[in-house]
């Protein structure tokens, strides 16, 4: 007489695995545990042996973004010749690269506590190349974490006007919001700024920072 098959064990690897491919076809708004549990074949009970609510789960899948996006590396490639400022900016546009690979990837990464020690190696290099520059280590945090919002902010916004198929909002209409604040021609004119080019704008934002640590703790 045939035996019945053990249903295979479920592991915190396999939920964070779906519920990363499911936040880019439902979005954050859209995940749940109850859809992971019917997308991995299991009573949605058998989650919370794991994660005992949402925000569990979105610590571990933004520890499990970050260790994608780092590969196990500690150093953004080519860090060995580069001055601080081009560090900086290489891991800022590293981090909005990976963000924006992931639908809502900002707004998961956002506030999330993570739940690996891996971001550790990583940040000890960024801040010892600063303030081997000559940035004392409160401004190396101050300038570091400072990026690290501008990023978080940038791409939360920049995917926050993205339409998707199961958005219920028309594409955002930059020529439209223009004929509405047409009694207000600078704030008119600005969206073409605001919402397109986002590369460009993403650049000048952070070359301002970049050089406004600088300046304003006086490094070379």
């Amino acid at each position: 007489m045939p035996t019945k098959r053990e249903a295979p064990r479920l592991d915190r690897a396999q939920v964070v695995d779906t519920a990363l491919r499911l936040l880019n076809e439902v979005g954050l708004d859209g995940l749940s545990l109850r859809l992971i549990a019917r997308e991995l074949d299991v009573k949605a009970p058998a989650l919370y042996w794991h994660f005992r609510n949402k925000r569990e789960l979105l610590d571990e899948m933004a520890t499990e973004m970050y260790r994608r996006m780092t590969g196990g590396r500690e150093e953004p490639a080519g860090a060995a010749g580069m001055s601080w400022r081009e560090r900086t900016t290489a891991v800022a546009r590293g981090l909005r690269s990976s963000l924006l690979a992931y639908r809502d990837g900002a707004r998961v990464f956002t506030g999330t506590r993570l739940t690996g020690t891996e971001h550790g190696a990583g940040m000890e290099a960024n801040l010892r190349a600063l303030t081997d520059s000559g940035f004392t280590l409160e401004q190396a945090i101050r300038a570091t974490t400072t990026v690290f919002t501008f990023v978080l902010g940038f791409v939360a916004e920049e995917q926050g006007m993205r339409t998707y198929p199961d958005d219920s909002r028309p594409a955002f209409d930059v020529t439209e919001r223009a004929r509405r604040l047409s009694g207000t021609p600078l704030a008119a004119e600005a969206g073409h700024y605001v919402f397109e080019g986002y590369d460009e704008a993403f650049e000048e934002g952070l070359a301002l920072l970049v050089e406004g640590a600088a300046a304003r703790y006086g490094v070379a």
